[in-house]
């Protein structure tokens, strides 16, 4: 008959690593407890931790330059009218080419009542990008509103760390879809793109092209909001305009990918991520490869947070077609 193996026994996988650790500890002492692996709290396989991240904030930098460098793009092209880049977040041209978000484009379309070929073109061309990229990618690589946030987020992290504010709020994750609705039926009885008024996006993206204006402090209330009460609650919580990026990110082949023979479950990824739910069926469950929700951002926050190297970008099912 076949000896079950006991749990506490690390796994033939991870046998080199437990090798190095007991080759660490004083030998010489006679009747010292033997060294087991601790308990794992997740799917993930390593049993020891190798801090096999080199560059912990790699992908943060990354992800600022490019952030910083089209919204530069956006008052270069306006200020000395050297036209790469012109207009502002919600509709604008790239070297000629039409781009269009998609939740303006459906306001317009509806308030307007009317279907222009500019702004059909502009909206196909985004989609197909972000078919590509992935996810929210707009929301953490171009909205600067994020940039804010992100800033906010450390703040709030601080001061909660200070005991300062005792705890974060949250709230319930379908309140932005709610708004979706209500914005676009908004647009369609009104005729106007009521929603275009208050979003921090275009505001903050007005301002870069045109200059400050009166609605600067709509963005400084949000922004004290989620420093005081919520978490990154705009962009988590409320924000419509990634709903649109949702839909478009879940079949994308751009993901991150997981590796469960890497992860010690140290659940870092989870502290660092904009939208910790989407890693569940990941470094939770178990369940899934790749992260595959449409509300993951390709940040790389989890990236730059694991130790483990356990995970990666990573173009879905490519690595097994090469």
């Amino acid at each position: 008959m076949n000896k079950t193996p006991d749990e506490s026994s690390p796994r033939l996988s991870n046998s080199a690593e437990v090798g190095a650790v007991l080759k660490n500890e004083d030998s010489s002492k006679v009747g010292s407890p033997r060294i087991t692996p601790r308990k794992r709290k997740g799917p993930g396989l390593r049993d020891v931790s190798i801090n096999d991240n080199s560059s912990p904030h790699k992908w943060r930098i990354v992800r600022w330059s490019t952030l910083l460098f089209i919204n530069f793009l956006f008052f270069a092209s306006f200020y000395f009218d050297i036209q790469i880049l012109e207009g502002s977040l919600s509709a604008s041209r790239l070297l000629g080419f039409h781009l269009a978000d998609p939740f303006a484009s459906f306001q317009v379309m509806l308030a307007s009542r009317l279907v222009k070929v500019n702004l059909v073109i502009g909206l196909v061309t985004v989609i197909v990008i972000y078919l590509m990229l992935g996810g929210r990618f707009f929301c953490s690589w171009v909205c600067p509103y994020h940039l804010l946030a992100e800033f906010g987020e450390i703040l709030h992290k601080f001061l909660i760390k200070k005991k300062i504010i005792k705890r974060n709020h949250v709230f319930d994750r379908k309140i932005k879809y709610y708004f979706y609705a209500i914005f676009l039926i908004l647009a369609l009885l009104s005729g106007y793109t009521i929603f275009e008024v208050i979003n921090p996006v275009s505001i903050l993206s007005r301002f870069i092209v045109y200059g400050p204006g009166l609605t600067l402090l709509w963005v400084f209330v949000l922004l004290i909001f989620e420093i005081f009460y919520s978490r990154r609650a705009w962009c988590r919580y409320f924000c419509p305009v990634g709903v649109s990026y949702n839909f478009i990110g879940r079949i994308s082949p751009f993901n991150i990918r997981w590796n469960i023979n890497n992860c010690s479950n140290c659940k870092k990824c989870q502290q660092a991520c904009m939208v910790p739910f989407v890693l569940q069926e990941t470094v939770n469950k178990g369940k899934s490869e790749y992260v595959v929700s449409g509300e993951c951002t390709r940040c790389g926050l989890c990236i730059d947070a694991c130790e483990d190297g356990a995970l990666k970008y990573n173009i879905r099912y490519l690595d097994k077609l090469i």
